[in-house]
């Protein structure tokens, strides 16, 4: 397991393409999702949920997206209803974080929001402290709501992102990040 600081200074995301199994066992899964849904909640509201997408899931929830693309894009190749319904199956495991961030007398939805998002956070951090890479992707089934009614959401959910989660093939090369001259300034 690396280092704490180790891993954050050199978090980076996998590409999709490079993610393959063996992906998380069931107990590694619950570590995961055990260290996601501990953030920062006000009011303890627990504004996220996650959705596990394994298996067969991942193909039925292709076959889900599929069709409700096929519905919007009438025009639709076999080839562009092929990749949406391989979507989940690039990988072996996919996540949806859900938000479920709502009008409350205390707390408001941007603070719930963001517990969302500290969650897809920490559901990354985690899977990479496991050895695993991953990814977070928002892709057009976020934006979509008949998408996201075909993948069980609510009306009022959203997806937070879906964290893409394998072996790495290839090893992770740094990005150029901003200097902290350009991004810091002090009151």
């Amino acid at each position: 397991m690396p280092d704490a600081l180790d891993l954050l200074q050199t978090r980076r995301s996998s590409r999709v393409v490079d993610l393959v199994l063996p992906g998380p066992s069931p107990e590694q899964l619950d570590i995961m999702l055990t260290i996601a849904s501990r953030v920062p909640d006000h009011g303890k509201l627990a504004p996220w949920r996650f959705i596990v997408f394994e298996g067969e899931g991942r193909v039925r929830a292709g076959m889900a997206l599929a069709d409700v693309y096929a519905e919007l894009n009438p025009d639709a190749s076999e080839k562009r209803l092929n990749e949406e319904r391989g979507r989940f199956a690039r990988v072996p495991l996919v996540v949806a974080v859900v938000s479920s961030a709502a009008p409350h007398v205390k707390i408001p939805e941007w603070e719930q929001l963001l517990s969302s998002a500290a969650a897809a956070e920490n559901l990354l951090l985690a899977a990479m402290a496991l050895g695993y890479g991953a990814t977070w992707i928002t892709e057009w089934p976020t934006y979509e709501p008949k998408a996201r009614a075909a993948l069980g959401l609510a009306e009022h959910e959203r997806i937070t992102g879906f964290l893409y989660i394998g072996t790495a093939t290839q090893a992770l090369e740094d990005r150029p990040r901003p200097a902290l001259a350009d991004i810091v300034t002090r009151f």
